[in-house]
């Protein structure tokens, strides 16, 4: 005690503070977690209201069982994992479908590609080919005839399949454009759904995950464990501090007050000191003397005894009498 004052175990109000924090935090996170799992509103409730109970009860359990018999303790003990595992899961879930919502919106800002689809011809290529295979061997067919008398006809069939042949030519030049469009448009959305996915994974998730040989929902679920575990190891931490400062206060207070009663009495012992004996009266000694024969009771023998006037001594001598009678 310096002061007057209690000391006061330093950090106690820090303590109190941080597992407030931490408990608030836990039991939002649990909230969140439970209004994901249920599905009517009642489930929800119901969820909410278990999450935050198995949250408080894993925080302050051995805190205020700590100086419980050792029966008591080893349940508490028990059922305090319980609540530590029930409120770890919890918190996985609100860790990983929080991961889940931020992927989602990092995939979102990916802008699709810019290359818009293309309308491919009518017919395919290999009936394109076909057609132009058959046109190509009635041209050679054509070329090959010999006009005997009119040679019109034939050079209007060799004309007819030579035009029949570009148009085909041309045909096959646009759909294979078309397709080289196509593929080219596909393989950037490929890309960009490629990009879209590595997106939805955490960058830093991803490459631990790389770098375990595992995958990334096993990085995310044991992450998300990790912090759940470091969160309510801190905040159970900081209520046995904080509670158990609370009791170091509340002894100290109790001691000081039996102190300040012991020394209230010591002072007052202090205060109470024996009276002086009152010295011997002139007529006790007046009396001893006579007593022991050394003295006459008369008023010339006690104003000599004495030293005192004739007056005195007389009243002396009544005051003597006046006991001698009483006794």
């Amino acid at each position: 005690m310096t002061g007057g004052g209690i000391n006061r175990p330093s950090g106690s109000g820090g303590a109190v503070w941080l597992a407030t924090a931490a408990t608030c935090t836990a039991v939002c996170i649990s909230v969140l977690a439970g209004w994901q799992r249920g599905g009517w509103l009642a489930e929800r409730v119901l969820w909410v209201a278990i999450g935050a109970v198995l949250v408080v009860a894993a925080h302050l359990m051995p805190a205020l069982c700590r100086s419980a018999p050792p029966t008591i303790r080893c349940i508490a003990g028990a059922l305090w994992l319980a609540c530590m595992a029930a409120t770890c899961y919890g918190h996985a879930t609100f860790f990983l479908m929080a991961q889940q919502h931020a992927g989602e919106i990092r995939a979102e800002a990916i802008a699709p590609p810019a290359v818009a689809p293309v309308a491919l011809p009518g017919r395919q290529l290999t009936v394109i080919a076909e057609d132009r295979a058959s046109t190509i061997a009635a041209l050679t067919r054509a070329k090959a005839e010999r006009c005997a008398k009119d040679c019109t006809a034939l050079r209007l069939k060799r004309a007819t399949l030579a035009a029949q042949l570009d148009a085909l030519d041309v045909e096959t030049a646009e759909a294979n454009r078309a397709e080289a469009t196509e593929d080219r448009r596909e393989a950037l959305e490929d890309r960009a759904t490629a990009i879209r996915d590595a997106a939805r994974a955490d960058p830093v998730t991803s490459r631990l995950a790389m770098l375990l040989g595992t995958t990334a929902a096993r990085v995310d679920l044991l992450s998300g464990l990790a912090f759940a575990g470091v969160l309510e190891g801190v905040a159970c931490l900081l209520w046995f501090m904080a509670l158990k400062a609370g009791d170091s206060v509340t002894v100290g207070a109790v001691t000081l007050s039996n102190e300040a009663v012991a020394i209230g009495q010591a002072r007052a012992d202090d205060l109470v000191t024996p009276q002086p004996e009152e010295p011997e009266s002139e007529v006790e000694r007046l009396a001893a003397e006579i007593a022991a024969g050394r003295l006459r009771a008369t008023v010339a023998d006690i104003r000599r005894y004495l030293g005192c006037s004739q007056a005195k001594a007389a009243a002396v001598r009544r005051q003597f009498s006046e006991s001698a009678i009483t006794q």
